[in-house]
């Protein structure tokens, strides 16, 4: 409990000090996490990218669900939560990035996800960083590959449209609010 409520307080002062940057005041809820998770096959994926590790509740379910040889690249740009994921979860399968999701494509080594999970602050971001994000997501999907983007609200439905042929979108209300989850595919299968 201690850990939750530990974890609450530096996410609130991550959003107090950027709030555009964080877009919430409360970390995603673990029961929101599990069901985007259920939305892919994590335990099948090679590589799996985190976007917006925050205080680490997906990153821990992500890794409880991740093959022993996969790898699981983490993406936080606060430079406090970068450090508190690398503490917390000593995992050689994890790699923790301090950046920006806009240079993504710099910490892959020239590999795509399998999985590619979002939970960053789209509604948030001046357009041309959102933009800028979200063209670089079908780039680094692989074949076959999914991406899940976890929003609390509609309005990023249409851009993962114009980018993503296959986009199936659902709502989980576990959350404080509740959360809208979209499931995007580069293939339209």
């Amino acid at each position: 409990m201690r850990e939750t409520l530990t974890d609450r307080f530096r996410f609130l002062r991550a959003f107090l000090a950027n709030p555009r940057q964080v877009g919430a005041i409360l970390p995603t809820s673990r029961w929101a996490v599990r069901a985007m998770l259920d939305l892919a096959d994590v335990r099948r994926a090679e590589l799996v990218v985190e976007l917006g590790a925050g205080t680490g509740v997906q990153t821990g379910e992500i890794l409880n669900r991740l093959a022993p040889g996969a790898r699981l690249v983490s993406l936080e740009i606060d430079p406090d939560l970068a450090k508190l994921l690398e503490e917390r979860y000593d995992d050689p399968r994890l790699t923790v990035v301090c950046d920006s999701a806009e240079n993504l494509d710099a910490h892959l080594g020239g590999k795509r996800a399998d999985v590619l999970v979002s939970v960053l602050p789209y509604t948030s971001f001046d357009a041309g960083l959102r933009r800028r994000v979200l063209d670089l997501l079908p780039v680094a999907l692989a074949p076959g590959g999914v991406l899940l983007v976890l929003q609390y609200s509609p309005f990023i439905l249409g851009e993962l449209r114009r980018r993503f042929p296959s986009v199936q979108q659902t709502i989980t209300p576990w959350n404080v609010p509740p959360a809208f989850i979209f499931v995007c595919r580069a293939d339209a299968s």
